[in-house]
């Protein structure tokens, strides 16, 4: 409980979601959106978009990081991030402006930009590269999504026998201790007897009651700090039916 209070203390600080804070993110890991199919005929477009420009939150954080960074070295992100906050907060109107100035003249320059691009296209151009954007943003937002959800401590999935099973191979191959291929492990999955593979439906079933423990332990923190957008449909139903009856 208490680390969670201290992540979402710093959420509070910045006035952000966790969609914000992992904005500028992006370079630091695989592109969201390397997944999803686009035609080759419109991809080199889209990839040619500027990208947006950042806030003068964002600005502001990512050059005062260094130097905090570098004048406490051993001090966690989420202490720099809070003090960073607490920076921007106090900062005069005046030095604010500085940040706000520079974002709304490089959002006109991204503007503009944006307008050369789509008047080189065709209709039909311009109709398919806006189905290939809007992919591409479901992409990004469901990986944000699920960062903030990880930031935010939400309990991992429970796993199958099966995957359970798999898991315990793989550590037995990256120790070193035997070379056993994927193909090679599901054939000896289908091997095993049934009172084998007890085993791990028993690990699996033990599994199943650490998350709902969890995640009932979770739930009630987010109801705590008002995020009930984060509630299983069933807790949210529950918690309507309780509130009637009271």
């Amino acid at each position: 409980m208490a680390l969670f209070r201290c992540v979402w203390s710093v959420l509070s600080a910045l006035g952000k979601s966790g969609s914000d804070l992992c904005a500028g993110c992006g370079s630091r890991l695989r592109s969201p959106f390397s997944f999803a199919y686009v035609p080759r005929c419109f991809s080199s477009t889209a990839n040619s978009y500027p990208k947006k420009p950042l806030t003068s939150y964002v600005r502001f954080s990512k050059e005062q990081l260094p130097i905090f960074k570098a004048q406490n070295p051993d001090a966690k992100n989420s202490e720099l991030i809070r003090k960073i906050a607490q920076l921007w907060r106090e900062l005069p109107d005046s030095e604010k402006k500085i940040y706000e100035d520079a974002y709304r003249a490089d959002w006109q320059a991204y503007k503009e930009e944006i307008d050369r691009i789509q008047e080189q296209l065709t209709p039909s151009q311009i109709v398919s590269l806006e189905k290939e954007i809007q992919q591409k943003r479901l992409k990004r937002k469901a990986l944000i999504k699920k960062r903030e959800l990880t930031m935010l401590g939400k309990p991992k999935r429970p796993r199958s026998a099966y995957n359970i099973f798999i898991a315990e191979r793989f550590q037995e191959t990256k120790d070193g201790t035997s070379q056993v291929k994927l193909k090679t492990i599901n054939e000896n999955w289908k091997n095993l007897s049934s009172s084998q593979k007890q085993v791990y439906i028993q690990l699996a079933n033990d599994d199943k009651i650490r998350y709902y423990n969890e995640m009932k332990s979770w739930e009630e923190q987010m109801m705590e700090v008002g995020r009930n957008d984060l509630l299983r449909r069933t807790v949210k139903h529950q918690r309507k039916v309780d509130t009637e009856e009271y």
